[in-house]
């Protein structure tokens, strides 16, 4: 799934992404990266507010799901179980959520779980960023179910 098409569906699908001007920068099976403007995203100290925070962090974490189980070509239903966020710095600018599979080596034993049985649990890991800074780190765990 290239950037576009996968900001398109973000913007169609997930309204919320729109008003916080979510783009999508880069698109691969091993990262993926999304960014948002502060203005939309900020609270009344002049920095990112901490909701539009988390809610980057998490969507950067299912759009990395979501756009490698769609390459296996697997109609899922993809949902949050658990998440944390800590919150190492203020984010005073523009802020990237980048997303990772946090175990990558046991991706395809996960994927033969969910075919098997139609449901599998897959942690993901995402730093937020700031001018090169970390400023936060989450940790997600995303249950997969077969569509259908």
């Amino acid at each position: 799934m290239q950037t576009q098409e996968l900001e398109l569906y973000l913007h169609r699908h997930i309204p919320l992404t729109q008003a916080m001007q979510v783009t999508v920068l880069s698109v691969e099976p091993d990262q993926l990266i999304l960014q948002a403007p502060l203005a939309p995203n900020i609270n009344p100290h002049q920095t990112a507010f901490g909701g539009s925070v988390v809610t980057l962090a998490t969507l950067a974490a299912w759009c990395l799901l979501y756009t490698r189980l769609e390459l296996e070509g697997i109609a899922n239903h993809l949902v949050i179980r658990r998440s944390t966020l800590d919150y190492e710095q203020p984010i005073a600018g523009d802020f990237k959520a980048i997303a990772r599979l946090a175990v990558p080596e046991q991706w395809g034993q996960a994927v033969e779980l969910l075919k098997q049985r139609g449901k599998a649990k897959l942690p993901v890991l995402c730093v937020l960023e700031y001018q090169g800074q970390i400023t936060g780190r989450f940790q997600g765990e995303f249950v997969a179910k077969l569509a259908g």
